[in-house]
């Protein structure tokens, strides 16, 4: 693709990356076949190689978008489809990143739209007002359905109950059963630690278990990304940048038996995408660009961690249909595809293939809830698809999916690791309790085996 930048823009890195990205795109076409939005609308300015197009319109004239940019771009759910089809290698989560960042400081939003996006951004990364505002939506969600859209899709997602406090979030050291094999610092997450604890919890035993020694490091709570994506990078890098400075401090660390880290452990492919992108984000940031390439390079999704490591044998008679959702973070975002559904049949239950499983739930960060009418399309689309493999229960390696997903069917769904540290001698998942095939007898505990 031919660009005309002028060479003040290009002076700026964002733009050279841009340009370069832009260059590469050869207008073939093949990304439309598995852009969900493209799939759902038949719009061709809502495809990737549309939103391509605009994008490149947008920043090459340099002020503000025209709103109908701005809606085709917001339309986006950075599932990155596009990314593992196209045979260009165009980057296209760096260029619509760009193209957000943009919108964010050049297009005047409606009143209402910039409100809802400020309330996100503010609320969704700190734990305690985000806590506080589930316990508000609980009491109002009678009322829920006379709200507008944006509004209801909010009461809608917010859980039927809000976990307390759980010991994984405070900062500490979780030591390893036995010889310690690794030590690993783990992101806790800012939603996820209140909306889903038992997620942490279930990674620290599971690791544990496994001789890894855990440690949540103070200040690291939050990757960043929703507000990154959302095109509010100043907030954005600046949580980034705290949770960096937490893991360095803990990857500098010299004491003889406790000092260094062998990896940095996230149980949120869409947190992993994020934190593997810190090399880029903070490339041209004289204090951070090393810190931040120095953490991408440790940071693993817990399941490859777990794959290199080895599976202890499973200690409960396992065997249930799973019906395994890779997250779109997890198979475009980071290609991570085999360990999941290997480390679950290294547990012994059986994987059930989702079909269109390259398609996005609708999740997508905070999509679900600035785009709900598609947002819901998707999220049903992917529920028939899931409920067409008969299986007894989902299991997904990312809380946003987790939570969508989870409003659209009564099969129960839980994290990978909800189901692995079970497998291997932890507390049944709560939300298995009482389901039948789950109703279980114990057997010998086995000896470490790899995930083939």
């Amino acid at each position: 693709m031919q660009t005309n930048f002028t060479l003040a823009q290009l002076a700026d890195a964002d733009y050279r990356d841009s340009e370069s990205i832009l260059r590469k795109c050869v207008h073939c076409g093949f990304c439309t076949a598995t852009c969900p939005t493209y799939v759902l609308l038949g719009d061709e300015l809502d495809s990737p190689r549309g939103r391509i197009y605009q994008i490149k319109d947008m920043l090459e004239k340099g002020g503000p978008p025209t709103d109908q940019q701005v809606k085709h771009v917001d339309r986006c759910l950075s599932c990155l489809s596009c990314m593992t089809t196209c045979p260009s290698g165009v980057h296209y989560m760096h260029l619509v990143d760009h193209a957000r960042a943009h919108i964010e400081t050049t297009h005047a939003r409606h009143p209402a739209d910039r409100a809802i996006r400020e309330l996100l951004a503010r609320v969704l990364p700190n734990p305690r007002l985000f806590r506080l505002a589930l316990l508000g939506a609980w009491a109002g969600k009678p009322f829920g359905r006379m709200l507008p859209g944006r509004l209801r899709a909010l009461m809608d997602l917010a859980p039927k109950s809000v976990p307390g406090p759980s010991y994984s979030d405070r900062p500490g050291v979780h030591p390893a059963e036995g010889p310690r094999r690794k030590r690993v610092a783990m992101l806790i997450g800012c939603a996820q630690q209140v909306l889903a604890p038992q997620i942490n919890e279930a990674t620290i035993r599971l690791l544990n278990r496994h001789g890894v020694e855990v440690v949540v490091a103070k200040g690291a709570d939050c990757c960043g990304a929703l507000t990154h994506h959302m095109g509010k990078t100043d907030l954005g890098h600046a949580s980034a940048k705290k949770t960096i400075d937490a893991w360095i401090g803990e990857m500098d660390k010299s004491n003889g038996d406790g000092g260094g880290l062998d990896a940095i452990i996230i149980n949120a492919s869409g947190c992993g995408t994020a934190v593997k992108d810190y090399g880029h984000v903070f490339r041209e940031d004289r204090e951070y660009a090393v810190k931040a390439m120095r953490v991408a390079a440790i940071a693993r999704d817990v399941t490859e961690f777990l794959a290199e490591l080895g599976l202890t044998e499973p200690v409960v008679e396992t065997g249930q249909a799973i019906a395994y959702h890779s997250a779109c973070s997890m198979q475009h975002g980071q290609r991570i595809k085999d360990p999941p559904r290997n480390l679950l049949r290294a547990a012994g239950f059986q994987i059930r293939e989702v079909p269109e499983g390259h398609i996005c739930c609708g999740s997508a960060g905070t999509y679900n809830m600035l785009q709900p009418e598609i947002a819901v399309q998707l999220r049903d689309r992917k529920v028939r698809n899931i409920e067409a493999t008969k299986a007894d229960a989902i299991a997904a390696g990312n809380l946003g999916c987790i939570t969508q997903i989870g409003t659209g069917t009564d099969l129960p769904i839980v994290h990978t690791v909800e189901l692995l540290d079970w497998a291997t001698g932890g507390p049944m998942p709560d939300a298995l309790k009482g389901n039948p095939a789950f109703t279980v007898a114990r057997s010998p505990t086995g000896t470490a085996r790899a995930a083939e």
